[in-house]
């Protein structure tokens, strides 16, 4: 059972409009977007600034697709949030170029280098640290330097910490997991 219960329809005009450029037609927005809906006024602030979007949070294009996708689901991995790892396997990962196998693997300690760039093994790495030690050592910012320039390093360190707090509220409003088909 859910702490927060997600707002149920009919929406309030607001809300509908908000949703309605989340979400496809017909589609029931998910159950968390529909908990933080409980304090509409942030939930408007947030698709109103583009924070929120169709693709999730903080996506502004400047990352590659795949790549954004692969921080997410990493991010979810190490915060525990199965609820935002199921909800992106379920809408959208593979439209944005991840393989079943490496959704399957963004679950691994160890992922599997056969599946991976060196620059997307190095954001899975990032994603680690910034999660479970909050710590980027000098040697995995030599890695990331590598492959990614500052602007994208802070992109998306700023993904991940987005996601990380995407988890924190899923530990608060313990919502349903919603249940969607999936879409590819």
């Amino acid at each position: 059972m859910p702490r927060i219960a997600p707002v149920t329809a009919p929406y309030s005009a607001a809300l509908q409009e908000r949703f309605a450029r989340l979400m496809p037609e017909g589609m029931t927005p998910p159950a968390i977007f529909r908990a933080v809906a409980r304090n509409e006024g942030l939930f408007m602030q947030m698709v109103d600034s583009d924070l929120l979007g169709p693709t999730g949070l903080l996506d502004r294009r400047a990352l590659p697709k795949r790549l954004r996708e692969l921080l997410i689901l990493r991010t979810c991995v190490a915060a525990g949030n199965d609820y935002e790892w199921h909800l992106h396997v379920d809408t959208i990962s593979a439209r944005m170029g991840l393989s079943d196998a490496q959704i399957a693997d963004t679950r691994s300690e160890a992922p599997d280098a056969s599946l991976w760039t060196g620059a997307e093994r190095a954001a899975m790495a990032l994603t680690d640290a910034l999660v479970r030690r909050l710590d980027v050592d000098d040697a995995l910012y030599a890695r990331l330097s590598a492959h990614h320039d500052e602007p994208t390093l802070i992109e998306m360190t700023q993904l991940v910490g987005l996601y990380t707090g995407v988890a924190m509220l899923v530990a608060l409003a313990r919502p349903e997991r919603d249940d969607y088909v999936v879409r590819k």
